[in-house]
């Protein structure tokens, strides 16, 4: 399964990022590159690219991910 790196700041331009991958792309699965260790920040940029990426996206926080696969 591929997986698109989101590297954008603001909630508005994550959902915006999102979105123009799932036009040109076929992806499932989006990884947010952390700005904030995880705080409200980052979880306001998780639940904007969820939004934008819908049910049936896997949407993970970069560092969550890496936890994961150990």
């Amino acid at each position: 399964m591929t997986a698109a790196l989101i590297t954008a700041v603001r909630p508005t331009d994550v959902a915006r990022e999102v979105e123009t991958i799932l036009e040109h792309d076929d992806v499932s699965r989006f990884l947010l590159r952390p700005v904030a260790n995880g705080g409200m920040l980052d979880q306001e940029r998780l639940g904007a690219a969820r939004y934008a990426a819908g049910f049936q996206a896997v949407v993970e926080l970069e560092v969550a991910a890496a936890a994961h696969r150990r």
